[in-house]
């Protein structure tokens, strides 16, 4: 936990996670889904999304195909196809979640080196951050679940492992690296890693998935740097 004096003086490097935890996107995979199964005369609910969310694109396509029962008229392939034309034109008005440009900038300026690990591939992520360029510039690097390195989706650790070795100096020591997260494949993927995570959840997600992370937030905003034994904020202003 946070409280253990041994972990909170060893962060030295913070790892993001994106979708659902820096940028508000989930809400568009969501939407889509829900118009898709309403020709099946089927409903989205959140035991299905948690089960998808952080996951590969296809990966979670194969979740939601065979979860739903729909799998004999719609492939994973064709679901994934069908659903892309209607998220290209809705990323681009992707909004930044409430704390996540403070707790960037914050680091940023106090020389913590950060990164990006996101199940997105390079298209999307591009698409999703095209208005907020100037933010994500600041990070050191970004891993996406399209990279070579990364053979496993998560709760697979490959991902954050694959962004460990890519900071200056690296590989760093996964007890050394800090991560964001709301999704629990996403939890698990930084466990498995052997790295502390924190993790915030959507409120609608079930608490049983709680359990796993070393700290539970309701927002970025209520993150308290020096919990973990990074500098504290200046001021409480978002």
């Amino acid at each position: 936990m946070a409280s253990e004096n041994s972990k909170v003086e060893r962060i030295t490097h913070v790892i993001f996670d994106m979708d659902g935890l820096l940028l508000d996107t989930e809400k568009f995979y969501t939407e889509v889904q829900e118009i898709i199964l309403a020709r099946y005369n089927k409903t989205f609910d959140w035991s299905l999304k948690s089960k998808m969310m952080g996951k590969k694109a296809i990966e979670a396509a194969r979740v939601f195909v065979e979860e739903t029962g729909i799998g004999d008229s719609l492939t994973a392939e064709d679901f994934l196809i069908e659903r892309e034309d209607m998220l290209q034109s809705m990323f681009p008005t992707s909004e930044v979640m409430p704390g996540a440009s403070r707790l960037i900038r914050h680091l940023h300026s106090h020389g913590i080196a950060i990164c990006v690990a996101t199940g997105s591939h390079r298209r999307h992520f591009e698409l999703k951050t095209e208005r907020h360029g100037e933010l994500f510039s600041l990070m050191h690097h970004v891993v996406n679940g399209d990279d070579p390195e990364v053979k496993q989706g998560k709760p697979s650790p490959d991902i954050f492992l694959a962004a460990a070795k890519r900071f200056e100096g690296g590989p760093v020591d996964p007890h050394k690296i800090l991560v964001f997260e709301d999704a629990p494949s996403g939890v698990l993927a930084a466990k498995n890693a052997g790295m502390s995570v924190v993790m915030v959840p959507d409120p609608r997600l079930d608490k049983s998935f709680h359990d796993t992370a070393d700290q539970v937030l309701s927002s970025l905003l209520d993150f308290e740097p020096s919990d973990w034994g990074l500098p504290a904020f200046e001021n409480s202003a978002s």
